[in-house]
């Protein structure tokens, strides 16, 4: 076999790590040189592994001149950030699973890499296993996409998929969750939307072709949701997920949020479950296109990073990189605040049964200009009370803020139990 053997540095031995090495043992084009780890000692799930590799300063991997690829899998800012500019400054090529970095440093450490003419790739960061970033930039390549809906987070979708299936609350989920591995002892990025606002900013900078500030995005995680709200959003023929959603507008500004979302059951997103993840792009000439699988997990993300050594491989000895694997996004997107954005609203309240009371609603909502596709009693409960769910038309969220404000201040609404935005 006719090939160019490149050496690789790898920062990080985890789960991660460990699939890498043991994808690579069947492409004998990439040698590991160096395994930069916190611990040398500790024991690792890689059968024979060749301790003389390990080091514990990852500054030996991005300074050795031998290295021609530095894959790096340990995650955060720091010292992720500082290596990194070490190793394109050296003339080195970058392929990174961490989402957090390039969604918050992204624009300097591409800015550097055509600066030096290497490749920063990342296919893992986005969704896993799931090839999302490379069909972008080449087989879409003829389309302008100009919306994206994705579920880009296992953890919490398989949290609201067993509350919905179970019928528990999410803090019993949770539990469970963090028992199987699938949730962290600390939950908080993954819950509260911060991995999948991570993961839309780089993925809307390349799709839409405009850099978003991770900064300017709204994020909402999914700790309010309730068993209620599962049920009622089941009775009205929708799923409730965490989606991640970004889009450009007809006046050129661009939309990008995550929230959860009543899902209707005819969207396929509704159809993912457990710790799948799914992206869906649309765009013209291609329509819209669906992309499932793991998103996370050893060997699914494995497969994207050696994906990515690979392309690197095949292209060095090259003068200058393959076009797709340049960074093209210069123009900084003018970002929608949420407030301004327009949905359709599923809002739950317990009011008091008195007669009139949902004439009075209708009213409320009325008076800023937000029309009701449904509205629902669901019984009488404890002192004279009763549950009721509204599914609006389209109308803007800040006039949904204020009504729901004044109806706070209302004798007769006891308590506004929660407001989704509904994706159909």
């Amino acid at each position: 076999m006719d090939y160019k053997k490149v050496k690789i540095g790898l920062i990080g031995l985890g789960t991660v790590g460990c699939g890498v090495v043991k994808v690579l043992a069947d492409f004998p084009e990439v040698e590991i040189k160096k395994i930069a780890v916190k611990n040398i000692n500790k024991k690792r799930n890689i059968e024979n592994l060749d301790i003389s590799l390990l080091t514990d300063n990852p500054f030996d991997i991005v300074n050795d001149p031998e290295i021609d690829i530095v894959v790096e899998v340990i995650g955060g800012i720091e010292p992720a950030y500082d290596l990194l500019v070490a190793a394109v400054n050296n003339g080195k090529h970058i392929v990174t699973a961490n989402k957090e970095l390039l969604a918050k440093k992204g624009e300097p450490l591409f800015k550097l890499a055509k600066e030096k003419n290497t490749a920063i790739l990342y296919e893992a960061a986005i969704a896993g296993g799931i090839p999302i970033i490379m069909p972008i930039k080449t087989t879409l390549a003829a389309n302008k996409i100009n919306e994206i809906e994705a579920i880009l987070n296992g953890t919490t979708n398989y949290i609201l998929t067993k509350m919905e299936k179970d019928g528990v609350s999410y803090e019993e989920v949770l539990k469970e969750a963090q028992e199987l591995g699938y949730a962290e002892t600390d939950p908080t990025g993954d819950v509260e939307g911060f991995d999948s606002a991570y993961k839309i900013a780089t993925l809307a900078t390349i799709a839409l072709n405009k850099r978003v500030d991770i900064n300017k995005i709204y994020r909402e995680g999914i700790t309010k949701i309730s068993v209620d709200d599962m049920r009622f959003a089941k009775e009205l023929g929708y799923k409730i997920k965490l989606v991640a959603l970004a889009k450009t507008l007809e006046d050129g500004r661009v939309d990008v949020r995550v929230h959860p979302m009543l899902v209707h059951v005819k969207n396929c997103l509704a159809s993912i479950n457990g710790v799948t993840n799914s992206v869906v792009l649309e765009g013209f000439p291609v329509g819209r296109v669906m992309m499932a699988g793991p998103g996370a997990g050893e060997f699914p993300t494995a497969s994207s990073v050696v994906g990515d050594i690979l392309a690197i491989q095949r292209s060095i000895g090259e003068n200058k990189l393959l076009p797709m694997m340049e960074c093209h996004h210069h123009i900084n997107a003018q970002q929608v605040d949420i407030k301004d954005t327009v949905n359709k609203y599923y809002i739950s309240l317990t009011a008091v049964n008195t007669p009139g009371v949902i004439g009075a609603l209708g009213e409320v909502f009325g008076r800023h200009n937000i029309s009701l596709a449904s509205v629902l009693q669901k019984g009488i409960g404890k002192e004279n009370t009763a549950q009721i769910v509204i599914i609006t038309e389209n109308s803007k969220e800040d006039n949904i803020l204020t009504a729901i404000n004044e109806l706070e201040n209302n004798k007769n609404i006891v308590k506004i139990n929660n407001y989704i935005r509904v994706l159909e």
